[in-house]
């Protein structure tokens, strides 16, 4: 990625999230609260050092932001109220944005379903990738 590309998606991941990564101090108390920290491939804190340093081309490729339940255990934790859980979904949200709409239609959903998946995880899949 360009350096303008790079600080044109730190721009969008503010604006859409609200989040000041700046405001992170790296204690590593969202991650060491996350009940996914073992399927992520990148951890909550590092989402934000990695967008506050402008390593953002991992994080688009990454399937940690499809690993974040949105749960928000990071922010309880978080001393600073950083809020890392939003970050992750702006990630996403500019993914998907560039993939385009609707990726997981309706008649779709019987063959990813077995008799463990909660509810939970169907709502859940169609937030994240109807938009």
């Amino acid at each position: 990625m360009l350096q303008n590309e790079i600080e044109e998606c730190k721009e969008a991941i503010a604006l859409i999230s609200g989040v000041n990564t700046k405001k992170c101090m790296v204690c590593g108390k969202c991650s060491a609260t996350c009940p996914n920290y073992d399927s992520m491939e990148y951890h909550p804190h590092q989402f934000v050092q990695m967008v506050e340093n402008g390593d953002i081309e991992p994080l688009l490729q990454s399937k940690s932001i499809y690993a974040c339940l949105s749960c928000f255990a990071c922010l309880e934790r978080c001393p600073r109220q950083v809020e890392p859980v939003k970050i992750i979904e702006a990630v996403r949200h500019l993914v998907e944005g560039q993939r385009g709409p609707h990726h997981l239609d309706p008649v779709q959903v019987p063959e990813h379903l077995d008799d463990e998946m909660p509810q939970q995880a169907i709502v859940s899949a169609f937030r994240k990738y109807k938009r």
